[in-house]
């Protein structure tokens, strides 16, 4: 009986875990474009929501921090890595895929400190995006 109530302690304590902590090997690109296309992915950072991305036809995204402020870009395979592209930043953002026993695991491969964010919830409706300049 002591087993059984400590594997279910342990599996309990794992299931409370961010994806990030089973991640499996890293998408290619094709795998990556399967698994997202046509779906808006929410994505958490230490137990936090981050931000949004929805994944349009032909590799197009859309980024939001989730405060109505959209960013339109594409991404591309590199080295192994899904690299992304947005109008307003001047770097591609590379990232790292791996699914996970929950989702997506994302680690951000173009900064040293590795920023992991996991995936949330996936949807089927669009980034919510104010117009230019809304309120302002």
């Amino acid at each position: 009986m002591r087993v059984v109530a400590t594997y279910l302690a342990l599996i309990g304590g794992i299931a409370g875990l961010p994806a990030a902590g089973l991640a499996g090997q890293s998408m290619s690109a094709a795998e990556f474009d399967a698994y997202t296309r046509g779906k808006t992915f929410y994505y958490g950072r230490d137990g936090s929501a981050y931000g949004g991305e929805e994944y349009l036809d032909n590799r197009r995204v859309r980024w939001s921090f989730l405060d109505g402020q959209c960013q339109d870009g594409r991404w591309y395979e590199e080295s192994g890595n899904i690299c992304f592209t947005y109008e307003h930043l001047d770097e591609p953002q590379c990232w790292s895929f791996e699914r996970g026993a929950r989702g997506l695991v994302a680690r951000f491969e173009s900064d040293p400190s590795r920023l992991e964010l996991y995936e949330v919830e996936q949807s089927a409706e669009p980034l919510h995006c104010l117009g230019p300049d809304v309120g302002a």
